[in-house]
This record gives C-alpha cells, structure tokens and sequence, in this order.
C-alpha cells in the first residue's frame, strides 16, 4: 500500500475516502459522519486538480478537465460531496494510468543503463587492479577475461578470443579478437582472456554515445492526447450551454450540477489510458519496446516502417546454413563428426553444430581425448579417427591444408585424419513470420518498409530479400541508425 500511496496519491486518497464515506454511512449509520469524510475527501483530492486545470488554462490548454473542474467546484458549492469526489476518483485516475503507461514504456529502457560496464581491469607494472571505467584513460592497458564486458573503446594488443558486439552492430555471430582489432565498449569477451589498449575514455566511447541516446529519448515524452480532449473544443461550450438551458428551465442549481456530472466525460478520460497500457504490455510480452504512449497512438497513421535485422526479423543467433563438402565425404557425414567433437564445446558456433547434428541425425557418437583452443578450434578422436573443427588457421597449424576462401560468410573448417572434408558456413535466419508480416503492413496502408543493420552489406541483403524489403542500410552503429530513422 504504501508504493502506491506515494506513486498515486491522488487516486489512494480519493478512492479511500469514498470507502471510508460509504462505510461510515451504510455499514455504521451515520450519514453526518459520512458526509464530513466526503467533504474531506473532496477537498483534498479535487482541490488539487481544479489547481492544475487552472494553470492549464493559463497556459492555453482549454481541454475536457474544464468540466470535470466545474462539476467539481459546483458540487462542493451545493453541498453534493459525494458527487464531487467519484469525478474526482476519475479524473485523478485517468491522469495516474497515464503516469502509469509511461512508467511502463520506459521501465525496458532501464535495463540498457543498467547493463553499462561499471569497471575494468588495468595492467600497470604487470600488476592488474580493478578500477571504475571513468578512470580508464586513453592508453592503458586493460585485462578482458572471459565472460567481462569491454568498458571502453580499444584495441587488442594480445591474445585470441571472440568477442560479441550484437548489442552494438546487430552483428548475430561475435568477431574474431586478435591482435590489431578494434572492439567497442560494452561488447562481450567470449572465452579467451585478452589484453587490450585503450583508445578512448569511457564517456567517448561507443557504449556511453548509446547511453546518452537512450536519456535523450527519456527526455522525449510527448504527453497521451486522451479521447476526450480531441472534442473539447466544442464539447466545453456546449455543455456550459446546456446547463444554461437547465438554469434558464428550472432555476435549480442543483439541475447544473446534474449537468456537468452527466456532461463529465469520464469513460473518455479513461478510454486512451486503459487502451495504451494494454498496448503496452501486450508489446512487452512480445518483446517490443514501445517508448512512449504516444507512440501507441500515432502508429495507425505510419506508411513507413523501419526495422532492425537482428532480433527483429531474425532469431538473432547464428545456425547452420549450409555444408559444403570435399574429398567425397557426405555432409551428413561431415555434420556427424564435427557435431560429435563440437558437442563437447563451449563456443556458440560449436553449440550451432551440436544442435544441428542433434536435430538431422539420431544420435552423435562418443569422443575421446577432446581438447578446445579457445577462440580457434576444437579436436578429438570419434570411432578411431581423427577430427578437427575450428578456423582455417586452426586447421592448418595441424597440418591440413585450406585453400584461401573469400572472407563473405562465417565458417567453420571439418579435417578429418589430417584432410579437409568440408566447411560449415553459418548464417541468421529470417523469423518466419516476416514475409507475411510484411504483407499485412501493405494492406494496413504501409508504403515503405527499411531495414537497418550493422551487419555486413551483402548479408543484410539476403535477409531483406527474404523479408520482401527492398530499402536496405547496413553496417551503422546505433547512433548511425538513430540519424537514419531520422532522416
């Protein structure tokens, strides 16, 4: 009780008040009591909003709360506490499902602040410390271990390791770490312990430009235009002209009242509220970010929609596309041996294998003598043969022979008894659900569809030609795919 009581005072006061009243009135049988805690109750909770209308009057904004403020004064003129509190009740709770939608939309931006690297490890004097990222200057140089985020932009100085920066490029399959490559802050090391030189500090570097997008757009939040105020234009005049119709009959005051209490437009008040909270959480549930309700509101208008490739129109984890095979092995056989090895693998692309093998052939046959170079390969020996699988560097550090292949699609390198049997090539795929999703976009009235990523071009390419998207920009980062979702 106590969080919503802070959150939504308003709404807690007024609608325990209104308990409290008819409880005293019915249940006790004192109306005199009953009639003072309305009085209270409307006071304390409508005073407030007749306050907060009158500012906004001031201000221009002559929306439906002008009769919801009337109904209020005019009922405690009258004596008609009760009347005046359930508009209370309304109003407040119209306004807190609004606070409420919002809170909502930005809760799963949270999560992206929260997940900012914290700290590094510095390397001074071969002596590793653990330091806040905001210390890390330009030039140190840090320790990456398996599993830790990289907390600012640099370049690795040594050792092998993969490294995933899909929450960055979009990317689905991590990047090869060797000495010489740049990684961007708040990528993850996979399995190999690195050494890094930093090339910026922490507030220049990519993660931070992400997080300073993210506030912007924190900062972004065009209030919930609610059904009611698109007619108050009009709505207004004609119930003030009503009650002076009422007047004029009956020269009762208590017939205005009845007028804006009736003329009040509570259902409407709380129509786009309740409607964008449930849109909001039916889009989380899905897994959609929706950041403010606004948006909710607008998109019925959109004719063009942009999409990011990874996670969005693709599963957003690599499996295996394609077995290509040499030296007259099957590829049912080649996928046996190496899923046998990789099953025994910590690496995701080992896993991609093992999954695949589990899913096309029975069951795969025990190893023996399994050894793992992280970053590079795995071997071991399955039914007396010896099998390898790893890059093609890996492969012929131990002896078989890979002719050179264009560097176009992520792949894994089969030798078997010291010769090459295959490669395996990886690739994202399409959800497939897009194709017809992009469809039903066309009959809603969409006219252009765009697909942003921070994939490879030519990859990118395929997946939008697979979803039926023909406007395609790839290789950004996210700050590049803010500016074009601008542009």
């Amino acid at each position: 009780m106590r969080r919503p009581l802070r959150v939504y005072p308003l709404p807690v006061l007024v609608g325990g008040g209104l308990v409290t009243g008819l409880a005293a009135r019915f249940s006790f049988g004192s109306p005199q009591v009953g009639q003072w805690i309305f009085l209270v109750t409307l006071v304390a909770g409508g005073g407030p909003l007749v306050v907060q209308t009158l500012r906004g009057m001031a201000r221009g904004r002559f929306a439906a709360d002008i009769v919801a403020m009337l109904a209020i004064l005019t009922a405690l003129a009258l004596g008609q506490y009760f009347a005046g509190a359930v508009i209370a009740l309304m109003q407040s709770g119209g306004e807190a499902l609004e606070r409420y939608a919002m809170g909502r939309a930005s809760s799963s931006l949270e999560v992206l602040l929260a997940r900012a690297p914290k700290s590094g490890r510095r390397i001074v004097a071969g002596q590793v410390t653990e330091v806040p990222v905001g210390d890390i200057r330009s030039g140190d140089l840090l320790l990456l271990r398996p599993g830790d985020l990289v907390p600012v932009d640099g370049e690795v100085a040594s050792g092998t390791s993969g490294v995933d920066q899909s929450a960055l490029t979009g990317e689905p399959l991590p990047i090869r770490a060797v000495p010489g490559v740049t990684l961007l802050s708040g990528s993850v090391n996979l399995e190999g312990a690195l050494e890094m030189r930093a090339l910026r500090a922490a507030e220049h570097s990519q993660y931070q430009q992400i997080v300073r997008l993210v506030e912007q757009a924190r900062r972004e939040k065009p209030p919930i235009q609610r059904l009611a105020d698109r007619f108050a234009v009009w709505f207004t005049p004609v119930t003030l002209g009503m009650c002076a119709v009422a007047w004029l009959l009956t020269h009762d005051a208590a017939s205005v009242l009845a007028v804006l209490v009736v003329a009040t437009p509570c259902p409407l008040i709380l129509a786009t509220p309740i409607a964008v909270i449930a849109g909001i959480s039916r889009a989380a549930n899905l897994g959609v970010i929706v950041k403010t309700g606004a948006a909710i509101e607008q998109v019925g208008r959109a004719r063009a929609v942009v999409f990011d490739k990874t996670g969005t129109l693709t599963l957003g984890h690599p499996t295996v596309e394609r077995i290509e095979v040499t030296n007259g092995v099957p590829p049912d056989e080649v996928l046996r041996l190496a899923a046998a090895v990789e099953q025994l693998s910590s690496h995701h692309l080992g896993q991609a294998i093992a999954d695949a093998g589990r899913q096309r052939l029975e069951r795969l046959p025990p190893v023996t003598g399994f050894a793992e170079t992280p970053g590079a390969g795995v071997s071991a020996a399955v039914a007396g043969r010896s099998v390898a699988v790893g890059s093609a560097a890996y492969l012929v550090g131990r002896g078989v022979t890979v002719a050179p292949e264009p560097d176009d699609h992520t792949t894994a390198y089969v030798g078997v008894d010291g010769r090459l049997v295959g490669r395996i090539e990886f690739a994202d795929r399409l959800r497939h659900q897009v194709p017809s999703l992009m469809q039903r976009l066309a009959v809603l009235g969409v006219e252009e569809t765009v697909m942003l990523s921070g994939d490879r071009q030519s990859s990118a390419e395929a997946i939008a030609a697979q979803a039926g998207i023909r406007t395609v920009r790839a290789d950004l980062l996210p700050a590049a795919k803010v500016a074009a979702c601008r542009s």
